[in-house]
């Protein structure tokens, strides 16, 4: 199933009162965005979420990981990122209702159908609602583009960086994680 967008624009939160039907879908821009990803997009996401995973649990203090949770943004966008990290003390509580809050680290996996979505409207949003730092995985080029903010109280993301099969993917925010391209785009 490809991407495609409901003709009816709505709210942040008329989306949020539709409640889960099953279906993967988005609001951006105040329009609904249905997908259903592929094989290589769920490989990728399932290998960079063990990554994240191991790193967070192998010492306290170290945040937590997690998969699509309705995120809103404003009052026309609410996504579910493919992956999230949440700094030690930032994650949602275990029955904490959605909407859920922006996470420190997102993670979106290249999908046919979305990745228009994800490096325009998803990226600027992100940025405009104060993301710390955004990985943008193009499994289609093997690298990940990834933005970030040099300092909290950075108004834009002011650091870019393309990563490709040669690089580590490392971050500030994630003192220790360092996860070879080479092995992530193998599979």
């Amino acid at each position: 199933m490809n991407a495609m967008a409901v003709g009816q624009r709505m709210t942040a939160d008329e989306y949020l009162a539709l409640g889960f039907d099953e279906v993967r879908s988005e609001l951006v821009e105040g329009e609904v965005v249905v997908h259903d990803p592929l094989n290589l997009h769920q490989v990728v996401v399932m290998d960079l979420l063990r990554a994240l995973d191991a790193w967070a649990r192998k010492q306290p203090g170290r945040g937590r990981v997690s998969i699509p949770l309705d995120v809103k943004l404003d009052e026309r966008n609410v996504f579910g990122p493919d992956l999230m990290w949440y700094a030690e003390g930032r994650d949602p509580g275990r029955h904490d209702d959605r909407p859920y809050p922006l996470p420190d680290l997102v993670v979106e996996v290249r999908s046919p159908s979305t990745w228009r979505y994800d490096i325009g409207a998803k990226k600027a949003a992100y940025e405009r609602g104060g993301l710390p730092e955004l990985w943008l995985v193009d499994t289609a080029a093997d690298e990940i583009l990834v933005f970030r903010r040099s300092v909290p109280k950075a108004v834009l993301f002011d650091l870019s960086l393309e990563l490709t099969v040669d690089d580590d993917l490392t971050s500030p925010l994630l003192p220790g994680f360092a996860l070879s391209l080479r092995t992530l785009f193998a599979t």
